[in-house]
Order: structure tokens, then C-alpha cells, then sequence
């Protein structure tokens, strides 16, 4: 590639991918048919250690050329992201999940709005759910939870981020190369590692752009869909992703400053809340099970500070 090819590139569309070559073609798929033009952005799939079909995948649809396949062999979304953030030619990363699908003017919608606000660091769109295999929403899952299978949604205007709570998820997310490599990259230590669910990684990167005088906007016309797999439609897998939304949350906390004796007497005041709201709505199955899900994470957030409090970090 020569490098006023490279130059003219707007944006790096990234798909980071572990396992998942049932779906990642129809990931794949949806960035090949954006109407932005095709000179303008590239697409780059990392493949993060996969053992099943995912370079198969990938080389079916490398004939355009404007697909290229990277195999990161050290396993970590927030590494294999670095990686693609490391390869891609343009000031702007867009990533996509790999189980996700971009509407056609996904990429379009998040490049305008970075050419409009050269202090604009994060930008993502809704998230919808795709329900297959002839699935469906359990009565026990709240629109809260639903957020654990990536659903976003801030209403139908473009808004300014200004709490970290409210960050773009990570499945249609994007960002400036320029304050990535500002505040070192994605951090190692959070996202999803294997089957483990570490998560934060977002939630930390809008706390230091907004620390830094930087920008982070919802952009609703971006919109992506995401598949909704079997194996999560489970209050099992709730429990174990709030157990590691307790376990990340502490770590965050720690590289951010905050970790200390305050983190008991926070934790405790959530985990009795929790509880308490448990029994209040327990006739009301979707309320009562997303309070058990927070109160599990207290759990794991205790443990977490315990063990830093008298040791070396352990997850």
C-alpha cells in the first residue's frame, strides 16, 4: 500500500474477534457495504488467538482488498484492540464487535461528527438486539440488564457525554488515534480476557477524556445491531457478568486513584441497597433479579478491595 493510499484514509474500521466465525462474516459484510467510499476507510480484523473458522472467514472476503487479517496470539480485547489501533492508517478507529452489524451508514455518521469537533476523543451510536434461534426476551430481564448484551440507547438526538456512566459501549464504539496514544492505549489490565468477563475499559477511557477537556458524544444515527448468543440468555451468566463487573470496577477504581479504605463502606452501602430492593420487588421478576445481579457484583467488588488492601492485585 503505498503511502498516499494511505494517507487519504479517513477511518479504520478494527474488528477485534475470538471464536466467533459464526457471526463474524455478517460483521465483516456490514462494513464492506457502508456507503462511505470505499477509498476513505479501510477494514482490519484482528484475530485474537481463535482456534475455529475465523481466518477462513476473513480470506473469503479479502478479495476487494480492502479487508486486512492481523493474528494477535496474546489473548485480551483491550490488547487485541492496541494492536489494531497500532496497524490502522487513519486519525479515526471505529470498532466494530464481532457479532455486531453496522447499518450502511454506520461509518459515515461517526466520521462527520469528528470533522465537526476536532476535540471530540469518543463517539458511539444505539445498539439494538438481535434475537435469533427463536429466542426472546425472558420476563426476568429489565431494560438495565439488557445492557449487558450490549443494548444503547440515550434516545433519538446526538448528546454530549458528561459522566462516565453513560459511555458508548464497546461494540460500536470509536475513537481518536491522537488521544489514544495521548493517554497510552487501551489498558491491558480491563476488557474481556478469554471467558472471563473483565469489563470498564469504555468507562475508564471517558473518565480520562473528560478529565483531559476532551469530547464524547452519543450519535444515535450510528446505529449497530447486536446479536443476542444462546449461551447468555441465562440468569447464570447475569450473576457471573455482574461478578466481573464488581471485580472491574475495583480495578478501575485503583488505576484511577480512588482504591482505599472508602471502597469498603461504598461497597457495603451498595450491597445492602442492593439487597434491600431484592426483597422490596421481589414480586416483580425483572427488578427484583437486576438487584441481585448488582448485589452479586457488591460481593466481588468487597473481595476484589479485600485482596488489594492485603496483597498484590488478583483477579
Amino acid at each position: 500500500m503505498s503511502q498516499v493510499h494511505q494517507v487519504a484514509k479517513k477511518i479504520s474500521a478494527i474488528i477485534c474477534t475470538h471464536n466467533r466465525d459464526r457471526y463474524l462474516g455478517l460483521a465483516i459484510d456490514s462494513l464492506l457495504a457502508q456507503t462511505l467510499a470505499p477509498e476513505s476507510f479501510e477494514i482490519i480484523v484482528i484475530d485474537n488467538a481463535s482456534t475455529d473458522q475465523t481466518r477462513s472467514v476473513v480470506e473469503a472476503r479479502q478479495a476487494s482488498g480492502q479487508v486486512r487479517y492481523i493474528y494477535e496470539s496474546t489473548l485480551g480485547l483491550s490488547t487485541a484492540r492496541n494492536t489494531g489501533a497500532q496497524a490502522a492508517v487513519a486519525p479515526i478507529l471505529a470498532y466494530l464487535d464481532d457479532d455486531a452489524v453496522a447499518t450502511p451508514e454506520w461509518l459515515s455518521e461517526l466520521l462527520v461528527a469528528y470533522e465537526q469537533d476536532d476535540r471530540l476523543a469518543i463517539a458511539g451510536g444505539k445498539v439494538t438486539l438481535i434475537w435469533t434461534d427463536g429466542m426472546i426476551s425472558p420476563a426476568w430481564l429489565s431494560g438495565e440488564l439488557a445492557g449487558n448484551l450490549g443494548a444503547y440507547d440515550l434516545g433519538d438526538r446526538e448528546r454530549s457525554i458528561t459522566v462516565p456512566g453513560q459511555t458508548p459501549r464497546g461494540l460500536n464504539y470509536s475513537i481518536r488515534q491522537a488521544f489514544l496514544q495521548e493517554v497510552g492505549g487501551f489498558d491491558p489490565n480491563l476488557g474481556r480476557v478469554g471467558t472471563n468477563l473483565l469489563s470498564n475499559e469504555e468507562l475508564h477511557m471517558t473518565a480520562l477524556a473528560l478529565g483531559n477537556q476532551w469530547n464524547v458524544a452519543y450519535l444515535p444515527k450510528a446505529l449497530v445491531a447486536h446479536h443476542v448468543a444462546p449461551e447468555r440468555v441465562n440468569r447464570s451468566w447475569f450473576l457471573q457478568r455482574g461478578w466481573w463487573q464488581g471485580i472491574s470496577e475495583c480495578y478501575r477504581e485503583e488505576i484511577a486513584g480512588e482504591s482505599g479504605w472508602g471502597q469498603f463502606p461504598r461497597g457495603l452501602e451498595r450491597l445492602v441497597r442492593g439487597l434491600y430492593k431484592s426483597v422490596k420487588f421481589i414480586r416483580q421478576p425483572e427488578t427484583c433479579f437486576e438487584n441481585l445481579v448488582y448485589t452479586y457484583g457488591q460481593l466481588a467488588y468487597l473481595q476484589k478491595a479485600v485482596q488489594s488492601a492485603i496483597g498484590p492485585k488478583s483477579s
